[in-house]
């Protein structure tokens, strides 16, 4: 069994706004940390370039000295010791030696803080000098080393450079960065999330509006409509959906009222009739011919509303299910008119047909449809009228069945509502006081279940059409 709170959810549900606000959270995070980590790896890639651009330079800045002045230490232990050393922002260790392994010239103290066997395998000359390599030296420091041979590997005055250069603060630099990034995403993290649900909520303010609006819609005020104006463009669709709806909900409680007050109008009638008649038959006794006449006449009253039952409960099933098969038209218009052609005669009115060819419907459906259009312009024709029915077919492949008669017509301001269920217009009521208003009703939803459509046209005093279209075969 499903448990449903107070407001529709269930528990454990998350709310749209939380929803939201989450995501929008990870894709802020996601943001985020695309970003530190971009900028991280782009200062370290920037740092370590710098610094071993520096490494190459100085080193060829070294074999410059050594081809210049090869006799000539003293340029070298000017760029050796006092270059190196005294200069706090740009520290750095030298190493030379030959090619016989023997030091040549070293800085103060690098033997300690970045013996020879730490470094890299030496470039064969100092136009292929590659990354260097950093390590921890003693204190704590650290050091990026890098050597290359200076000339030919092979030549006898040739000379091996190894470069020390201290980064230690950019170490630090660097891991004080991490800390500020951390806290930096920290801080994003926790602000993306109060901000989302602040963004959030104001962004859904709208919707919460609808839902409150549509909370007070009921069968009492249907006329109160959402507006679609006064929304952002995505909830204005909805509200404009919803409004329609709405419409299409307080015409159907109109005609539902309406077809209500005509159902009961229908029904107590013939019952009023039936208890009046046996009420008269019981006041005395009565012969047995009367007691036959007042049976015959509850006996049409029953047929009456058998037939009232019968279209009521065919229009109540309004989504049923039909398999429309070719039909040959212009037969079942002949049978058509061979059942209704008796009726008639009778009243001296004409009925004839033009046209055939075969359609999509449901054979049962088609003449009930039809039956009602031929029975309605018979019971509406004076005598010496005429009933036509054509049949033609649209470019499309669908399919028209017209049926006009010469008959009294309708008024202008009763046809728009001709259709509605237990609809009768006066003239109606008087000229035929057994109708149900159901004849053009069934015609309808008989259409709709085709797919189809119907349309009518009438001029008082000259006759009435009435127009089934029925769609062509898929």
């Amino acid at each position: 069994m499903s448990l449903t709170m107070h407001d529709g959810t269930r528990p454990g549900t998350l709310s749209l706004t939380a929803r939201l606000a989450i995501l929008s959270t990870l894709a802020t995070t996601g943001v985020l940390i695309f970003a530190i980590v971009f900028q991280f790896l782009a200062l370290v890639d920037d740092l370590e370039f710098e610094d071993n651009d520096f490494i190459i330079e100085k080193i060829r800045v070294i074999e410059a000295i050594i081809t210049r002045h090869p006799d000539d230490r003293a340029h070298l232990e000017q760029e050796v010791h006092w270059e190196g050393t005294m200069r706090e922002e740009t520290r750095y260790l030298v190493r030379i030696v030959d090619r016989q392994e023997n030091e040549v010239m070293e800085t103060r103290g690098m033997d300690r803080m970045a013996p020879a066997g730490v470094f890299p395998p030496p470039a064969r000359d100092t136009q292929a000098i590659g990354r260097g390599k950093k390590l921890r030296g003693p204190e704590g420091r650290t050091f990026l080393v890098n050597a290359a041979w200076t000339g030919e590997v092979n030549a006898p005055g040739s000379r091996l450079i190894q470069v020390a250069l201290d980064v230690t603060e950019e170490e630090e630099l660097l891991e004080g960065y991490k800390q500020k990034m951390a806290f930096v995403f920290l801080a994003g993290l926790f602000l993306s999330a109060g901000l989302s649900v602040v963004v959030v909520r104001r962004g859904l303010r709208p919707l919460a509006e609808i839902t409150a609006t549509a909370g007070r819609i009921d069968v009492t005020n249907l006329n109160e409509r959402i507006d679609a104006r006064v929304w952002p463009r995505e909830l204005a669709r909805f509200a404009a959906a919803f409004d329609g709806m709405l419409d299409r909900l307080e015409a159907s409680f109109d005609r539902l009222a309406d077809s209500s007050a005509n159902l009961a109008h229908e029904i107590r009638t013939p019952i009023n009739i039936l208890r009046g008649e046996a009420e008269v038959a019981l006041s005395r006794a009565r012969a047995p011919e009367e007691y036959r006449r007042v049976i015959e006449s509850s006996l049409e009253e029953y047929e009456r509303l058998s037939r009232l039952i019968d279209n009521i409960l065919f229009l109540a099933r309004a989504e049923q299910r039909i398999e429309p098969i070719p039909l040959d038209a212009g037969r079942e218009l002949e049978l058509l008119q061979d059942y209704y052609g008796t009726l008639a005669e009778e009243k001296g009115i004409a009925i004839s047909c033009s046209g055939g060819g075969q359609l999509l419907a449901d054979p049962l459906l088609f003449q009930r449809a039809v039956g009602n259009l031929l029975s309605n312009a018979i019971r509406y024709t004076p005598g010496g009228g005429t009933i036509t029915i054509t049949l033609t077919r649209d470019a499309d492949g669908g399919t028209r069945l017209t049926v006009t008669d010469s008959g009294n017509g309708i008024v202008p301001d009763d046809l728009p509502r001709v259709f509605d269920r237990f609809y009768r217009s006066n003239e109606a009521r008087t000229l035929n006081t057994e109708g149900t208003g159901l004849g053009l009703a069934i015609v309808r939803s008989i259409m709709e279940l085709h797919r189809g459509s119907v349309a009518i046209s009438s001029e008082p005093g000259r006759g009435t059409s009435v127009m089934l279209r029925f769609p062509p075969p898929a």
